[in-house]
């Protein structure tokens, strides 16, 4: 193996280590379950949980039902990476929606909505609050356990294209700088071993 090569070997191998660790840097915060879940059907609500990767500030939460009418709740609290809400009454037998935000660890605020039943496991959503895609690969129609975990692709869908772009870019400017180093000529007495 000649030094050139020795060099673009190292060179390539210390790009790919330093990709595999620039990775989880980039990810942002997202939420990784909550009580209620997603399109769940329960008996009762006592308490609103939402538990996120990292720890999360500024907690904003809110509980309607399907005709926008707010229902009385607690003040957030955070608690780590949870957040926790009281729920002050008990809730009739229909559909809600938990309304939430927060500012991420990274500065970035966050926000979604949790749709769910009050009522029997036989009870569904409306279609209006149901979305096409099941949650979690379970069927709309079939009731959904009290806590289900939310995968960080859900919401982010991996990593944005900006990043891929910026990867992308780094390894053409690499790959043409090794090019133009190769095709000069060697400078004095610099031979090849």
């Amino acid at each position: 193996m000649t030094k050139k090569t020795a060099r673009a070997f190292l060179l390539g191998l210390l790009c790919a280590v330093l990709g595999a660790f620039a990775a989880p840097a980039l990810a942002h915060d997202t939420l990784r379950s909550s009580t209620p879940a997603g399109n769940a059907v329960v008996s009762s609500l006592d308490l609103i949980e939402l538990e996120f990767n990292n720890n999360v500030r500024y907690p904003v939460v809110l509980l309607h039902d399907a005709a926008g009418q707010r229902f009385p709740s607690g003040t957030p609290r955070t608690r780590g990476a949870k957040v926790l809400v009281d729920v002050d009454e008990p809730l009739p037998h229909g559909s809600y929606t938990v309304v939430w935000r927060v500012v991420s660890a990274d500065g970035r605020p966050l926000e979604g909505e949790i749709p769910f039943t009050v009522g029997s496991s036989s009870a569904r959503l409306p279609s209006t609050l149901v979305s096409s895609t099941p949650v979690s690969g379970v069927p709309m129609s079939s009731p959904v356990p009290a806590r289900t975990p939310v995968s960080a692709t859900d919401e982010q869908g991996g990593l944005p294209a900006w990043t891929w772009a910026v990867m992308a870019g780094l390894a053409l400017a690499g790959a043409v700088a090794l090019l133009i180093r190769r095709r000069r000529k060697p400078a004095g007495g610099d031979t090849p071993s």
